[in-house]
């Protein structure tokens, strides 16, 4: 069962486990997709489909008629909920509505491909609990809907059959119409996919959370259950520092028929074992692997297999070795290191590797010491910094070394700030931007190239900056608007009217109002906008600042910064923006 399917998480729900910024960059060469998440399309031109695509967290600017659209947000199923009241929401159709005699429905948490998730009310015991409503397509033959509300069933029998307190707990089955509703636990917290979007783990959080996750695979291992789909997505970080593995929907029981749809391709791509890649009988084993994986992007903020299509990701599973861990170290890099072992033979137990991650989440606790500062103060008085006021001055001077990353000008590197490069963007583009150190250019399948087009993300793909050029001589139809800011309102009238590229959502709609602005004293135009993607499993908060300017010559540049729209990272994306904007040059004005 997944944790929210996607649905927002309680954004006031406390833990222990503390997010930090993103640590230095790991080098992926020709890896700039780094998150979890479905790819999402580039900013286009009017009279093009599509530009190639991108991780989710990278931007969906502009979008065109002839683009895609996208089915709306349609997270996976949930079993956790931020607290709120429990009355049901009028634009909930079926709230109410009671089944098998005791579950009242009170709202809904999220949906999926295989259902709809509730809140709901045991009237019999008088708690609230997750209720899972069955939700397949009426065009699907009579075998492939059997075949769903089996694997329903089976959900429910493979978290039933554990006892272990990081594995949701299943109530009961309640037959509805020949149709499984399964009850659970209503577990209150957010995904740890969301809580990265926010930033990384330090290594003893990192640890805590992976011992959890093992714990509950041991459980499953022990009752001849593989999990098959551990992600990010589906570990809840709860109230109380608890941890919870969701989503069995998937899992193998052992002596049990397989249950894939024909053709299709069971879990997660970046977090599948090579085994089951090459359709090699998984094991226990399989699962470590997917939870080193999950190890490896809650501290490095990065999936090191993520690429740009399902079939890259799944080459790179099997013949890419990932960068060695930067930020984690000791016993949890040793936890990693040997779980991403392609031969499953050479990764470490379970056994071993409870013990490295309970290595890193209690390092032996340095000899205590006191820390006196002595500084002079005016009229002869001296001033006491104990620990706490220095580790505290510790943090100002770390702020203002990251502060200084973004706004420092070296006085010798012209207008750039100190760790940014000038990047030209080639002939066709005809400009040149200026761009951190450790972004690296996005590559793009060959059909799918566009010389008039050109991006950078930072190592966790959660910042892109993008610039595009429509070229008035190519422009055979007269499409290019006349201003920038007829452009601006363009692109806008599109977003607003539905005409979007899939991966920026319509529920809740985009936010933004084009508005004049000056690019080098000459007339522009910009916009900030607000959206949610439409990521099927966990939709994303972003943001996006865009400027447009029009040449003398007609041509039409668009300079596209995208960033999250919440969480240490905005600010960051914000400042980035802002100087890309500053630094970008146009070749002819």
């Amino acid at each position: 069962m997944s944790s929210n399917g996607g649905a927002p998480y309680g954004s006031g729900e406390p833990t222990s486990f503390g997010l930090q910024p993103p640590q230095p960059a790991v080098p992926y060469p020709g890896n700039p997709y780094a998150q979890p998440t479905p790819p999402a399309q580039q900013p286009t031109h009017p009279q093009q489909l599509a530009h190639p695509q991108q991780s989710a967290p990278h931007p969906a600017p502009p979008p065109h008629p002839a683009s895609a659209t996208p089915p709306g947000p349609q997270p996976h199923s949930a079993s956790s909920t931020p607290p709120g009241p429990s009355a049901p929401p009028a634009q909930d159709p079926g709230a109410g509505r009671l089944i098998a005699g005791r579950y009242r429905l009170l709202a809904k948490l999220g949906h999926g491909g295989m259902g709809t998730v509730w809140r709901a009310k045991d009237e019999t015991v008088d708690r609230e609990v997750a209720v899972k409503e069955p939700r397949v397509p009426d065009h699907l033959p009579e075998r492939e809907r059997a075949n769903a509300y089996e694997r329903m069933r089976r959900e429910a029998r493979a978290a039933a059959r554990l006892d272990h307190p990081a594995v949701v707990n299943v109530h009961d089955v309640a037959v509805v119409d020949d149709r499984p509703w399964i009850v659970m636990e209503l577990v209150q917290g957010r995904s740890l996919g969301d809580a990265l979007q926010e930033g990384t783990l330090g290594v003893r959080d990192a640890a805590r959370i992976g011992l959890e996750v093992l714990g509950a695979l041991e459980a499953a291992h022990a009752a001849g259950i593989l999990h098959r789909d551990v992600k990010p997505d589906n570990v809840l970080l709860g109230r109380h520092d608890r941890v919870v593995l969701t989503d069995f929907g998937i899992a193998q029981i052992e002596g049990e028929t397989n249950l894939t749809d024909t053709g299709g391709f069971v879990g997660s791509p970046e977090y599948i074992a090579p085994e089951r890649v090459l359709g090699q009988r998984p094991g226990p084993a399989s699962d470590l692997w997917s939870l080193g994986v999950v190890l490896y992007a809650a501290t490095e903020g990065v999936s090191p297999f993520r690429r740009s299509n399902t079939p890259a990701t799944l080459q790179s599973v099997l013949n890419a070795a990932p960068a060695a861990p930067a930020s984690a170290t000791g016993p949890l890099a040793e936890a990693i290191n040997g779980l991403l072992q392609k031969d499953p033979a050479r990764r470490p137990n379970a056994a071993r590797v409870r013990e490295l991650l309970e290595a890193a989440a209690n390092p032996p606790a340095p000899a205590p010491t006191q820390v006196v500062q002595q500084i002079a103060a005016p009229a002869g008085k001296g001033l006491r910094l104990g620990p706490k006021t220095l580790v505290g001055l510790a943090a100002v001077v770390v702020a203002a070394a990251v502060t200084a990353y973004l706004v420092v000008v070296d006085p010798f590197a012209g207008p750039l700030p100190d760790g940014w490069k000038q990047r030209d963007l080639g002939d066709r583009v005809a400009a040149s931007v200026g761009v951190p150190d450790d972004f690296t250019k996005d590559k793009y399948e060959p059909d799918e190239a566009d010389d008039t087009y050109a991006s950078y993300s930072d190592p966790s793909g959660l910042i892109q900056i993008a610039v595009d050029r429509d070229v008035k001589a190519d422009d055979k139809d007269n499409e290019i608007p006349a201003t920038a800011l007829d452009k601006a309102y363009a692109d806008w009238a599109m977003l607003k009217d539905g005409e979007y590229s899939w991966d920026i959502a319509d529920d809740p709609a985009p936010k933004g109002k084009p508005k004049e602005a000056t690019y080098q004293e000459r007339e522009a135009a910009e916009n900030t906008i607000v959206y949610t993607t439409t990521d099927s499993e966990s939709p994303r908060l972003r943001e996006a600042r865009v400027l447009y300017y029009r040449a003398k010559n007609g041509d039409t540049y668009r300079l596209w910064i995208d960033y999250p729209g919440k969480g240490h990272f905005t600010e960051q994306g914000r400042e980035i923006a802002r100087t890309a904007i500053d630094t970008l040059k146009i070749d002819k004005l």
